[in-house]
């Protein structure tokens, strides 16, 4: 089983910035794909940022410019950098990680989640 735990969520003014973190712990071979989901009031969970285990990444365009996505494989670790956040960023955030245990079996793991709240 692997763990995640996500840090950086709060409140913040609009202009303002975040950084959010998330590391996964547990029997972990490999880690291919880590991303940032968010699900805000009455909408429907959707991709923020995806980085890939070479480093590719990929963005929604409402966050293009803004946001940062970028992971420190040493300590299975992935972070969003959030700049000019604005009041539509408001929403729970999840991070997301793909890849192999040491037994060979691939996994999915989610976060618990971490609120981000933007006021106007």
């Amino acid at each position: 089983q692997v763990q995640l735990v996500e840090s950086g969520g709060g409140l913040v003014q609009a202009g303002g910035s975040l950084r959010l973190s998330c590391a996964a712990s547990g029997r972990i071979l490999s880690i291919n794909v880590m991303s940032w989901h968010r699900q805000g009031p009455g909408k429907q969970r959707e991709l923020v940022a995806m980085v890939t285990s070479g480093d590719r990444t990929n963005y929604a365009d409402s966050v293009k410019g803004r946001f940062t996505i970028s992971r420190e494989n040493a300590k299975n670790t992935v972070y969003l950098q959030m700049n000019s956040l604005k009041p539509e960023d408001t929403a729970v955030y999840y991070c997301n990680v793909q890849g192999t245990y040491v037994y060979g079996t691939s996994y999915n793991a989610w976060g618990q989640g971490t609120q981000v709240t933007v006021s106007s």
